[in-house]
């Protein structure tokens, strides 16, 4: 299976540049599944702490018509996370979406960061406590939105459901790159899971710099297969599933909880 992981950038003409130029590497590398960022088709409204609905409802409206560009980038599978309102209140909620039955919400973010720049728990609430594998047509999918990464029960959890690929869109800044790295390939170790991500890059118009670094890992020993950069800020690698179905019989996965 081929995956394609990627940074962007959430300046809107900025955005608009690069979703051009990932759409003809999909079109030259014909992924089966691409990863997209956190919420990345508008600016991060988390940053700050007082909640704007109007700016809310705005991202959600930016997003839904983002979405209808996807079968442009040709995968058979995409997966990221947009803003969205039900029943009155807000999510963060991950999506799956293929040709057939469009983005379809798999998951809402459930862990929720509230701290300077990251003032998640103020402008939406949790989802249910819900953690649940995703069969798709290129792989058994499961998802771990950016913070929760850390929760690691969860990635123990997609071990035993047999999930093959860790899906986790991320909003993360520059300072911190290293710390999420390592999660990164401790979530892949411990889920028996390929694990792939991409995040926001570049500097945004407050002048907070987003890290990059999209990454794909393996499941057995947490190496690092790709990662993106400044320079390459879209990467495509075939992955082996069976490796990630062999990982589970394993250490440390077939350690009893």
């Amino acid at each position: 299976m081929k995956v394609t992981v990627c940074q962007l950038s959430d300046v809107a003409s900025e955005l608009e540049e690069q979703w051009d130029a990932l759409a003809a590497h999909c079109r030259h590398e014909a992924p089966d599944l691409v990863v997209l960022p956190e919420l990345g088709f508008s600016p991060w409204l988390a940053a700050t702490d007082t909640p704007d609905q109007a700016a809310w409802d705005d991202s959600v409206a930016v997003h839904e018509r983002w979405l209808e560009r996807l079968p442009e980038l040709g995968a058979t599978v995409v997966v990221g996370s947009v803003p969205i309102v039900d029943a009155g209140r807000n999510h963060n909620a991950a999506f799956v979406w293929t040709a057939d039955a469009g983005p379809v919400h798999a998951h809402r973010k459930y862990h929720l960061p509230d701290e300077p720049g990251f003032s998640e728990a103020r402008w939406y609430e949790r989802g249910p406590k819900e953690f649940v594998p995703v069969d798709t047509p290129v792989a058994r999918l499961g998802f771990l939105l950016c913070t929760e990464m850390w929760f690691t029960e969860h990635a123990r959890a997609y071990a035993r459901a047999g999930v093959e690929v860790l899906a986790s869109p991320r909003g993360v800044g520059r300072a911190s790159l290293d710390k999420w790295i390592a999660g990164g390939r401790a979530g892949a170790v411990m889920s028996g899971a390929y694990g792939v991500s991409s995040n926001r890059g570049g500097v945004d118009a407050r002048g907070f710099e987003w890290a990059g670094a999209g990454w794909i890992i393996e499941p057995e020993e947490g190496e690092v297969l790709a990662l993106t950069s400044d320079d390459e800020p879209f990467v495509t690698r075939d992955v082996d599933l069976d490796v990630a179905r062999t990982a589970k019989s394993t250490y440390p996965r077939y350690v009893p909880d």
